[in-house]
């Protein structure tokens, strides 16, 4: 993932969370400006800025960096309910999702 990539990619799971720039920014301990910024290129976030962004978006690193998933707090929380199923029960889910994907 490039500077740019990064970039969009924050922006987007920003406006999915329904969030400001600004109010961001500001909740992870930051100027106003530190997610435009970014969001912008004009600058790039730390290593540790990386991990309060992802703590602030409820998603890992690696959530982030995986750009195939469009909502990854989403899909992190359907995860966690699919582990309390038992074999039937993941065996019926997966039925409903591969008719939902029809590949």
């Amino acid at each position: 993932m490039d500077e740019q990539a990064f970039s969009l990619r924050l922006a987007k799971l920003r406006e999915k969370k329904g969030v400001s720039a600004r109010d961001m920014s500001l909740s992870i301990g930051q100027n106003p400006g530190y997610i435009n910024n970014i969001e912008t290129g004009k600058s790039m976030p730390s290593l540790a800025g990386i991990f309060y962004i992802c703590d602030y978006l409820g998603i890992t690193p690696a959530d982030f960096f995986d750009d195939d998933s469009e909502d990854p707090a989403r899909l992190k929380d359907l995860i966690g309910y699919l582990k309390q199923l038992d074999s039937e029960q993941l065996k019926n889910i997966t039925a409903i999702v591969k008719s939902l994907v029809k590949k």
